[in-house]
């Protein structure tokens, strides 16, 4: 029994089918068929009945998917590690960040330029908080920034800073020149907030729950540039993290600090514990953590 046996066998049972196994794997049926059958005699059982109609799993074989899923996966992140130690200074880097970020990455992108300018670099978003485990735990990103708090043996969690989230308004609202607001006052409001599986959106409707109160869901969002657009309209408001006002501002938009201490997050830089990365990729960690260490990021 060797890998590509197992490789063969994983894509007939993912695929239920022969046939298209086949074709993904770019060999005939007939050659497929019989690597199957060759490992069933290696193993001395069957692990796949198959019929006119279609085949399935037999018990024995559904023991061994579980056991080649892990091997392959396995097998996977060591060609990948192997390949980053022979990639010094070269190669690529993945990131996974959160909207919020986007106003500071590029200045700790220009740092690590000066000293890895050859390192192409993947920015994209991961979200959920089973995206990020996944996410690092399948070696698809080196690390992730987010405001998920993870909390398992095999990822670090390094708190980078805190921020608020504030509430966003149009400047012909009513709210938009008070003082003071709490949450207790926008629970008639037309609100607009980050579908289910958000952090952000477990934050706010945590901190309404404080105040015995809940805001009226009108609309659900998954990014909050669509957020700021609704709000632009005058449509509804929203509570977002107070970085993400950084930069290019549109005037119509008034944001506000509300009276409520849970309206806080902690964002993380997350990476896998035990994983090899070349010194490029680790300096970027590192970069990221020294940037908050000497910075106020109420200015971030």
């Amino acid at each position: 029994m060797d890998l590509k046996q197992l490789n063969y066998f994983v894509s007939v049972v993912d695929h239920m089918s022969f046939s298209k196994a086949a074709e993904k794997l770019h060999i005939s049926q007939p050659s497929l068929s019989n690597a199957i059958k060759n490992l069933e005699r290696e193993l001395g059982f069957q692990i796949i009945e198959r019929n006119t109609r279609n085949s399935r799993l037999t018990e024995a074989g559904e023991v061994l998917y579980d056991r080649a899923i892990h091997l392959l996966s396995e097998m996977s992140i060591v060609k990948k590690e192997m390949e980053e130690v022979r990639l010094i200074g070269k190669g690529e880097l993945q990131i996974g960040m959160i909207e919020s970020v986007k106003y500071w990455i590029p200045k700790v992108i220009l740092r690590y330029n000066e000293s890895f300018s050859e390192m192409n670099i993947r920015l994209t978003e991961v979200l959920g908080g089973d995206d990020v485990k996944n996410s690092l735990r399948k070696y698809e990103t080196h690390a992730i920034i987010t405001n998920q708090q993870i909390k398992e043996e095999d990822i670090e969690a390094v708190p980078l800073y805190k921020e608020k989230l504030v509430l966003v308004v149009h400047e012909s609202h009513l709210m938009a020149g008070r003082e003071s607001i709490t949450l207790k006052e926008l629970e008639n409001e037309q609100f607009i907030i980050s579908t289910e599986g958000f952090q952000t959106r477990e934050d706010i409707l945590h901190a309404f729950a404080l105040d015995n109160t809940a805001p009226t869901i009108k609309y659900e969002i998954e990014r909050f540039e669509t957020a700021l657009s609704l709000v632009s309209e005058n449509l509804g408001i929203a509570l977002i993290p107070e970085n993400y006002l950084q930069g290019p501002h549109d005037f119509s938009i008034v944001s506000k600090v509300i009276d409520s201490s849970a309206l806080e997050r902690t964002v993380y830089l997350t990476y896998m514990k035990d994983r090899y990365v070349s010194p490029s990729i680790k300096a970027f960690i590192t970069e990221v953590e020294n940037f908050f260490i000497y910075k106020d990021t109420s200015v971030v």
